[in-house]
This record gives C-alpha cells, sequence and structure tokens, in this order.
C-alpha cells in the first residue's frame, strides 16, 4: 500500500517531511480548475471575446461586467471598444476563474512553506506587494505598478532558489511565480491588442501552470508507477513534453495570428499545393512593436501560410514520435494501459486538428483542439511525475 506524501514517512532510511494532510487533493483541486481555466480561455479567444473587457482587471468599471449600457461604469473605456454584453461576460468570467486559481495556488504555497523558516511570511509578502501593485496599477501608476509586480516574482524566484522540493515549497513557490506572470500575460494581452507574442505567452503559461499543478498533485498523491527501464522511458517522456511544447506554441501563434485557414479548407494540401507561395521571414516576426490592434491579424497571405505550413509540419513530427512512445509503453508490462490511451489521444488530437481545417474552424472543435493538447500534456507529465525504477 502505497503512502502519502502529505504525512511523516520514511522510505528507503530517509525521513520526508509532513505537509498539510489535504495538500494533495488542494493540489488535484487547483490541478482541475487550472485545465477548466485552459479550456474556457480557448472558448473566450476563439470566440473573439478577448477585447470584449478592454480595461483591466475590471470590465468598463465594473468588477463583473455590464448587462446593459447603462451599467457601465467606466466611459472612457467605450472608446476603446465598444461594449459587446454578450461576449463580455465570457472575457470578465474568465478573470474570475483565474483569480480563483490564483488563490488557490497561494493557499498551496502558504501550506507547503509553512515549515519553513520565515516560510508563511515570505509567500505572504510577496502576494501582499502584487496586490499593491494591482492597486496601483487601477489607478493609473504603471511604473510603480510595474516595479512592485516585478519585486514580488523576484522574492518568489528567490525563495524557491533557497528551499528543497522535497516538502514541495519549491514547486509551489514557482507556480505561484507562474500564476502571477500569467496575471500580467492577461494585462498585456487586453492593454497591447491580442499581441501574437502575448497571446501564444499566455497560452503556454497556462499549460506550464496545469503541468506544475498535476506534477505537484501526483508527487503528493505518492502513487509511484515501477517499470523497468524507468529512467529512460522518462527521458522519452521528457523530450515528448518538449516537443510537444513546441507544437502547442506554433498552436497558439497559429491562433494568435488568425491562421488557421490560411489554407481555406484545404488538406493534407495547402490552397491547391503541396508546398504553396509563403513568407516564413514574416510569418514569424516576434515583436511588431506596441500600439496595433491585432484582432482579426495583421499578415498578409503568404505569411499566414508559412505559419500553418509550420504547424501542420510539427504535427507530424509530434504525431510519429508520441506514437512511437506510446508503441513502447504499450510493450512495457505495467503501462501498457497508459501506452494505449497515449496513442488513442495523440489520434484523436490530429483528427481534430483535421477537422478544424476541413470544416472550417466551428468554435466546439477548436476549443476541443486545445482540450486534447492539455489532456496529452497532462498525460505525459503524470507518467514522468509517477515512473520510478523497480523496487529492489
Amino acid at each position: 500500500m502505497s503512502t502519502r506524501a502529505n504525512e511523516s514517512t520514511t522510505r528507503n532510511g530517509v525521513q520526508r517531511p509532513a505537509v498539510y494532510r489535504h495538500f494533495h487533493r488542494l493540489a488535484w483541486l487547483a490541478c482541475a480548475l487550472a485545465f477548466g481555466v485552459i479550456v474556457f480561455g480557448a472558448f473566450v479567444r476563439l470566440s473573439n471575446a478577448g477585447l470584449s473587457c478592454p480595461d483591466w482587471p475590471t470590465c468598463y468599471g465594473r468588477a463583473a461586467w455590464p448587462t446593459s449600457t447603462s451599467h457601465i461604469v467606466d466611459q472612457a473605456a467605450t472608446a476603446i471598444r465598444p461594449v459587446e454584453i454578450h461576449k463580455a461576460w465570457r472575457e470578465q468570467l474568465h478573470r474570475m476563474l483565474a483569480g480563483t486559481l490564483g488563490a488557490l495556488v497561494l493557499l498551496l504555497a502558504l501550506l507547503a512553506a509553512r515549515r519553513r523558516r520565515f516560510g508563511m511570511a515570505i509567500i505572504a509578502s510577496a502576494a501582499a506587494v502584487v496586490a499593491l501593485s494591482v492597486a496601483l496599477y487601477m489607478q493609473g501608476m504603471h511604473g510603480p505598478a510595474s516595479a512592485l509586480a516585478a519585486t514580488g516574482e523576484g522574492i518568489l524566484l528567490l525563495a524557491a532558489l533557497r528551499w528543497s522540493n522535497e516538502d514541495f515549497a519549491r514547486i509551489s513557490a514557482l507556480t505561484l511565480a507562474m500564476i502571477i506572470f500569467q496575471a500580467l500575460l492577461g494585462m498585456w494581452t487586453v492593454t497591447w491588442l491580442l499581441k501574437p507574442l502575448v497571446v501564444m505567452g499566455h497560452l503556454l503559461g497556462g499549460l506550464l501552470t496545469f503541468a506544475l499543478l498535476a506534477w505537484t498533485a501526483w508527487r503528493a498523491t505518492d502513487l509511484p508507477l515501477h517499470l523497468p527501464d524507468a529512467r529512460l522511458l522518462r527521458r522519452l517522456l521528457v523530450a515528448g513534453i518538449a516537443l510537444l511544447g513546441v507544437q502547442i506554441a506554433l498552436g497558439g501563434w497559429t491562433s494568435s495570428n488568425y491562421a488557421a485557414l490560411a489554407c481555406g479548407t484545404d488538406f493534407p494540401t495547402c490552397v491547391g499545393h503541396w508546398w504553396p507561395p509563403h513568407d516564413f521571414r514574416q510569418g514569424f516576426v516576434l515583436w511588431r512593436g506596441i500600439g496595433v490592434d491585432y484582432e482579426g491579424g495583421v499578415l498578409d497571405g503568404a505569411a499566414r501560410i508559412a505559419i500553418q505550413m509550420a504547424h501542420r509540419i510539427m504535427a507530424a513530427v509530434v504525431f510519429v514520435y508520441i506514437l512511437f512512445l506510446s508503441l513502447r509503453l504499450m510493450r512495457t508490462p505495467g503501462a501498457r494501459g497508459a501506452g494505449a490511451t497515449l496513442a488513442a489521444l495523440v489520434i484523436a488530437q490530429v483528427c481534430l486538428g483535421i477537422a478544424n481545417v476541413k470544416l472550417a474552424l466551428p468554435l466546439h472543435v477548436a476549443v476541443a483542439h486545445n482540450a486534447g493538447a492539455a489532456l496529452l500534456l497532462f498525460l505525459l507529465v503524470s507518467l514522468a511525475a509517477r515512473l520510478r525504477p523497480p523496487e529492489a
């Protein structure tokens, strides 16, 4: 019978520090909520509601969202973007869900650091500094707000460098730092008018937060998977996570540059060609300055085709590698179910990607494609977190 990492245990002669007995349950709750935030965020972005609240963190000056034009508090926001009631709730609800996730991650960090010297004070002070930066930002004091936010991040990163991870203090501090950076990216997504680099970074940050929480939840639950060649399998899994991360970044770049239908509904060819006219140089310019409204995209057809082709090529690479990895797992006693699940997920993900093109990007299919990427990441991270060499 496996023991919980949240109880003081002795394994291989090493005493493991105790953490809060419900820590693993809170970690799983945060992981599930992170998945929901990712999927709902994809729905917001793909339904073109990303700028439906032009101010931050309020929505037309309201803590919730306006339900009619008479409820608008910040009239200046209407000069940036006319209010669309049917979209505003999506963006603000997404922020509320992300805020709830942030509070849960803060609680995890406080619990993980409570046995460290001044641990809870360090986490609480970093959170207080960031909260003060938000208040200053809302007063228009953007310079001091940025300095305070950077200070809060610095406190957390320094603490993570000093602490070990035997009681989850390091990974919890890093996850909280990631959540704070995600909030900043969310703010820049709005204030910088859907800048592709920021939108892509926001997607990657959300998935990295999800991966950190999944890793924490599995390690805190302490259900090891003892397999032969565990070290080799873990290296293969890490390589798979890295390849999937590159593909997710390309997917975010494709979406944020509105290049998903650059080839029309043509697949496997693109606008009738296997290798159509393209412009990779313009398609992958990461920084184009601030002040441009990127909603709808600003690139020409050749640049968008280059982005779409890069996404397709990398998808083929990831598909072959993960299929190889799944077959390797299916030949390993004790991992056959995980290998079969991995194969099914990657095949379903490719089918959803093709359906996105052939069906002209229906919203439900596009959101499912984002969810599929998150599930693939979850399975790879879960296996990497659980793998152990066979017990002697």
